[in-house]
């Protein structure tokens, strides 16, 4: 009898611990939902692509015949006009739209569905492809109604959140999961910070919004793993780093983020070691760029950064983001570890949008997008930014898929997939790729060999059938 009153004790202590530490499953999300909908929109784009497959190429008509110059203009890029869907979501009555930049990115006519059936034409305020956030503005006088962000820091691992959208076009679709993992890196965008959940997210939820149960925008929905469907592995862009930059872009049109002027790079445990650092932590800088704020601070190559503004930099790829929510212009203190010991600078932060590293990259970034219609795919060439943040051999060469038709012969294969080689050949441009497909279809070849990256930088050689 004591020992049975005993095992009753323990029972009703954990019960009552698990009713303290645990929230209940919600009965249903359908009040929340619905009081959401009218906030949540649909974003259709168009947008022209460029396309330079020439059906004729290769083919040799008779000399002086007629059809040589009428099919010339086959040989030159012609353009075709795109569609895309996403979502966003309201932010102000006056109609102030948020979803991400791609999105939006090259898109000559935007339109905006609110509440299913209301449609408006929109204009880009501002955009910032580093962390692809974009703000709209609704071309009318009607008021609309906003939803207000929630606090991400205070988001953890485990709540309940639900995400709206419209996937595969399907408008106002609400799913329903929870916080999966926090500060995820999947090497997307420069400032990386993303909330994982498990609500289904799909094509066509990009810039959608991530509610918590209090009905607040805790995250924008950017990316899924995979895109063959949902798979339980979404990624959102934390609220409280997308509000700094939203609120720069409604305020000026653009980012003004801070810059160090340094390129940096892992603290291991090895440098650790040499360097009789206690553990690996901090960003190690591996090169000062010329007239930087940093080299005006007296920063070198091999000083490894710790404590920046009064923040420990635990990790390097915290330095970045930090760096670039602070103020232009404020002097910060920042700590350095030197010749085994500590060491305090003063640094006066530079504008990253202005300065020369920046402007490299952007016209880097400046690539034309191109069809591949053999293979019913869009592609760009890989550059040098692609290779070091994917940490790629340095003398990587190929192209980085951007779309994928659903009847394409590599349906299977992911957006952000690198083909780097075809039938054993090194592929450098576009050109590269369609001339060993013409060629194989020419031969009656019914399959290819391709080699790729996939998006967890695995090298893999693929069979392709041909049409």
């Amino acid at each position: 009898m004591k020992k049975i009153k005993e095992l009753l004790i323990v029972f009703f202590t954990i019960s009552l611990a698990s009713q303290v530490f645990a929230k209940d499953v919600p009965e249903s999300f359908a009040d929340l939902a619905e009081k959401l909908m009218p906030s949540v929109v649909n974003i259709s784009t168009t947008t022209t692509i460029v396309t330079n497959a020439n059906p004729f190429k290769g083919f040799q008509f008779p000399p002086g015949s007629p059809f040589e110059d009428m099919f010339k203009e086959f040989g030159t890029p012609q353009k075709r006009k795109s569609s895309a869907l996403g979502s966003g979501f309201i932010i102000n009555e006056t109609g102030i739209v948020i979803t991400n930049n791609h999105v939006i990115q090259d898109s000559e006519d935007i339109v905006i569905r609110v509440d299913g059936d209301k449609e408006y034409k929109a204009k880009i305020i501002g955009a910032d492809p580093l962390s692809d956030i974009a703000v709209l503005q609704i071309e009318s006088k009607e008021k609309f109604i906003p939803v207000k962000f929630g606090d991400s820091d205070k988001a953890r691992i485990g709540d309940w959140v639900i995400a709206i959208g419209n996937p595969f076009g399907l408008g106002g679709t609400v799913t329903s999961g929870i916080i999966s993992a926090r500060n995820r890196s999947i090497g997307l965008s420069r400032y990386e910070d993303y909330i994982q959940t498990d609500a289904s997210i799909n094509q066509g939820n990009s810039g959608g919004p991530l509610f918590d149960m209090n009905g607040n925008v805790i995250g924008i929905n950017t990316a899924i793993l995979g895109q063959s469907g949902s798979i339980g592995i979404g990624f959102s862009i934390p609220s409280n780093s997308a509000k700094k930059v939203i609120d720069q872009l409604v305020e000026f049109g653009e980012t003004k983020r801070g810059w160090l002027g340094v390129r940096i790079q892992v603290v291991t445990k090895e440098i650790a070691d040499l360097e009789k650092l206690d553990e690996p932590r901090g960003a190690l800088i591996a090169s000062v760029a010329e007239k930087s704020p940093s080299e005006k601070a007296g920063i070198k190559a091999g000083d490894i950064i710790l404590e920046f503004d009064g923040t420990k930099i635990k990790e390097m790829k915290e330095l970045p983001k930090i760096v670039a929510q602070t103020e232009v212009g404020k002097t910060v203190e920042v700590k350095v570890w030197r010749n085994k010991k500590e060491i305090f600078k003063r640094i006066k932060l530079g504008r990253l949008e202005t300065s020369e590293d920046f402007k490299e990259e952007k016209k880097e970034a400046e690539i034309d997008i191109l069809e591949i219609k053999s293979l019913k795919i869009t592609a760009r060439v890989l550059t040098k930014k692609d290779i070091e943040a994917r940490k790629l051999p340095n003398q990587t060469t190929g192209l980085v898929i951007m779309n994928i038709g659903k009847d394409s012969p590599i349906n299977y294969l992911n957006v952000n997939d690198i083909i780097v080689e075809a039938q054993k050949k090194k592929i450098k441009s576009v050109k590269d790729l369609e001339k060993i497909v013409e060629d194989a279809l020419k031969s009656n070849q019914k399959t290819i060999l391709i080699a790729i990256y996939n998006n967890q930088n695995q090298r893999r050689y693929i069979g392709v059938k041909l049409d």
